[in-house]
Formats: C-alpha cells, structure tokens, sequence
C-alpha cells in the first residue's frame, strides 16, 4: 500500500512540474488544448467547440431574407456514393442551391438549419471581404496599402494588405495543425493573439509567391480594425452592418475571441454560423457584390478575389479559393475539417457542406471529398432533366 501511495505521489509530483514548466516556458495554452480536444473525446478542432471559448455575437439582420425553396425542393434523393461519403466523413449539412433557391437540404447527426457549427477558415474568406469593404469605405486607401502605415515594425518590407489576402505575405508563420508547441495551436488557444500575430517577421519577398498561412488573414483583420479606429466601429459591428444586416442573414452568428481580457477576434477561423447563412457570401460574390439589386461590395474587388493572382498558383485569388474541375471556374469557402460553400458562377450553383472530417489528400490543391461533392451534385441535378 505504501508503494501505491509512493506511486501516485511521484506522479502528482512530475504533473505538478509539467504544468508548471508549460506556463513558465509560456506554453500555459497548451493545458486549454488538451482540455477542450482530447478530455472531451477527440483529436483535434472540431465544429462545435464554442462552448469553451470567448464569443462576441453578430445580430441576425432586422430585415431577415429566407432563401427560398426550388419548386424542386428535395424531390431527388442523394446518391448513393454521395450518402455514403457523408456518413463516413460525418456530414451535418449538405445543401444545393441552383438558381437562387435551395433545391436539396439534409442534415444529419441532430443538426438542423439553424445549427452553429464552426466556420473554420471559411472565416478568411469573410475577412477578405471585409477589406473590399474598408477599401469601398476609404478605412483602406486600396489593395496596395502599406501594412506599415498601421503597425510600423513592418516598415522595410513592402508588406501589403493584398499581400496578406492574397496569402503572399513572406511571414514566417508556421501552419502547423498537429504541433501543440506551434503557432497555429497557440494562436487557437491562448488568450494574447496580438502577441502572437504581431512578433511575425518578414522573411522572404512579399508579393511574389503564394503560400497559405492563418496568420496572414489574423494580421489583415486587426490591419482592418485598426483602420476603423476614426469611426470606433469594431470589427463583429462592422461585419454586421456591412453584410449581416443588408444579406439578410437570418439566425444570429457568434465570433471566437481570444479571451475575456483581451476580446480580439479571431478572424482567421471560428464564426458559429449555419449553411443557408454561409452560403449567403457564395451568392454576393456569385453575383459581383450585388445583393437584391444594391450592389454592397465593389464588383472589380469581386471579381479579382476569385480571380488567380500568380500563374503558378492557380489555386487562389484574395480570400477565396479556386479550380478549374469538370472544365468549370469555380470558387470556394473552405474549411479546415470539409467545410465548403463550393460555386460555380456559369451554372448559378452553390454547394455547402459542413461536418467533422475532410477526405483523403491528393496531389491535386483539394482533399478527395471536394471533387466528389461536386461530382455527386451535378449527378443528381442531371436526373432531374
């Protein structure tokens, strides 16, 4: 019993000292990761994680616009390669939308139309519009702006704010989603962001080559606020009365802050928001930044954000992602676990899926489950004619 009891000292005694050392090495956060992740039952981020983290909320609009329903609502079942894959990734919702009207809508796994999942990096894309709106506004003199002429340590690097939607930043962020000692882990969960964000150095040539870092979009969000200091808006306040409130958003969404103290936003990743209101960003940019007729966001911006910036990266314009698959232009949300608002402008089509895993990788710039999705819905749109 004595050796029991000497046991169970010892290992009090080291946790004491692990725990410690992590929060006098600064690495404090990596205790809120194993709590949130792996004592609730999982391995990694996942879509309904709100509960252990600060939020700040986005107001539905005062003027809610439901989508309406196809005169086909749901009258084609799913494929069965399509029911499939969603049952093994874990699909909570998969919408179609042709013509401006949802045409097919399921969800699954007690999740339903009006249910806050987590955006991941669909969020960049929302950010990214958000600096078309800043530019639109004068907050922002174009895409060409200096990051330094809102934070001076990168005075000397050429930095723009384009740079850093079109992910051509040269910082040296490390996306590294399964490294809990790196930047992407600690950015997800300690409570000073700015410190993170803004100890990022510039080391290679901004402007030239494409490489996709989180820490690009968190550093043009807080580029953005700062840019909205004159008129003291905030960054969920100008979200809600840019596009919540004019695009008719219908269920309120909440937005991940990086603790009660410091409350900044966590702009790459993590707005709660549902399908059908997600897919409202596919629509305005579908539509060139026109919404019902009031065009709220600048059409060239439109137009240049899902439009390549490099010849050897077509992959990516400013904030959105791009393919060329089935011999179609197609832009997209996307999300770290499959979380796609997938549109394809030339046939008026919008696809979201959102759940709990992404598919296989490929050698092509999306996981296997993309493609399939895309697949899946043009064979079910094809039994309708």
């Amino acid at each position: 019993m004595k050796k029991v009891g000497k046991f169970f000292k010892w290992v009090f005694i080291i946790l004491a000292a692990i725990v410690i050392g992590l929060y006098v090495t600064g690495y404090g956060y990596i205790l809120k990761g194993v709590w949130v992740v792996y004592l609730h039952g999982h391995t990694t981020a996942y879509i309904d994680d709100f509960e252990f983290f600060e939020t700040i909320e986005i107001p539905a609009s005062t003027n809610p616009q439901p989508w309406p329903l196809h005169k086909e609502y749901n009258s084609i079942e799913a494929t069965k390669k399509l029911s499939e894959l969603n049952d093994t990734l874990g699909t909570v919702a998969f919408l179609i939308i042709k013509n401006d009207s949802i045409w097919f809508e399921k969800y699954f796994n007690g999740f339903g139309k009006n249910s806050q999942t987590n955006s991941f990096s669909i969020a960049k894309s929302v950010t990214s519009a958000l600096l078309g709106k800043a530019i639109d506004d004068g907050f922002i003199k174009s895409l060409n702006q200096p990051v330094r002429d809102f934070y001076p340590q990168y005075v000397g690097t050429n930095l723009t704010v384009g740079d850093l939607s079109s992910m051509a930043s040269g910082l040296d962020w490390d996306e590294s989603y399964f490294n809990p000692f790196g930047m992407t882990a600690r950015a997800y969960y300690d409570d000073d962001l700015a410190d993170v964000i803004l100890k990022l150095k510039v080391v290679d040539t901004p402007g030239v080559k494409f490489k996709y870092l989180s820490g690009n979009t968190q550093l043009l969000a807080m580029v953005i606020q700062k840019s909205l200091q004159s008129s003291s808006i905030t960054l969920n306040t100008y979200l809600k009365e840019s596009f919540w409130q004019p695009m008719g958003f219908e269920q309120p969404a909440i937005w991940q802050v990086d603790g009660e103290e410091n409350r900044l936003i966590k702009a790459y990743c993590c707005i709660g928001s549902n399908a059908r209101d997600f897919a409202r960003f596919g629509k305005l940019y579908k539509d060139y930044g026109k919404w019902n007729g009031q065009q709220i966001l600048d059409s060239t911006f439109v137009a240049k954000s899902i439009t390549q910036r490099f010849a050897d990266s077509p992959e990516y314009g400013y904030g959105f992602w791009l393919s060329d698959f089935m011999g179609k232009k197609i832009f997209v949300m996307r999300g770290i676990l499959g979380q796609y608002v997938i549109v394809v402008p030339e046939d008026d089509l919008i696809i979201v899926r959102l759940g709990h895993t992404i598919g296989e990788k490929t050698k092509m710039p999306f996981t296997a489950d993309f493609y399939e999705y895309v697949e899946e819905a043009y064979k079910m749109l094809e039994k309708k004619q």
